[in-house]
């Protein structure tokens, strides 16, 4: 039949009793496959990582300008790493560095939660935010 058409005869479902086979144009249904594909890829959010550095004794306005840049990566729908370097002497007042990372958690839990809680790495305490729905619905500006 599928000759008979000018078709091939495709094989669907192999494993099911009797076998499903379909008749129509390979080339065709290879294309359409592929445009589905690339439609799929097109619409899936790929989630970027933008870093934001600090120091634990960061004075109000720097720390005021950090968050304002880290507002703006949420926005964007972008996940925030928010890394805090030790120098020196630093190490010994971790406490302050904690502080630091919770008065962040605490400026951005309406727009943002924490994806990854803040951990000592080295010399540097790390913490990962993710936006929520709100913060990515919002406009910029």
């Amino acid at each position: 039949m599928a000759e008979d058409a000018g078709l091939d005869l495709v094989e669907v479902a192999p494993n099911s009793d009797p076998p499903v086979c379909k008749i129509l144009d390979y080339g065709r249904f290879k294309f359409q496959s592929q445009k589905k594909a690339a439609e799929a890829r097109k619409k899936q959010k790929t989630f970027e990582v933008k870093e934001i550095k600090m120091r634990p004794n960061i004075d109000s306005h720097d720390y005021d300008v950090k968050m304002k840049a880290i507002r703006k990566f949420f926005e964007g729908g972008d996940k925030v790493k928010v890394t805090l370097r030790f120098r020196g002497r630093e190490m010994a007042h971790q406490n302050l560095g904690m502080d630091l990372l919770n008065k962040v958690r605490t400026d951005t839990s309406e727009i943002a939660k924490v994806e990854a809680e803040p951990k000592l790495e080295g010399r540097q305490m790390v913490m990962v935010l993710a936006p929520t729905q709100k913060a990515q619905a919002a406009p910029a500006g």
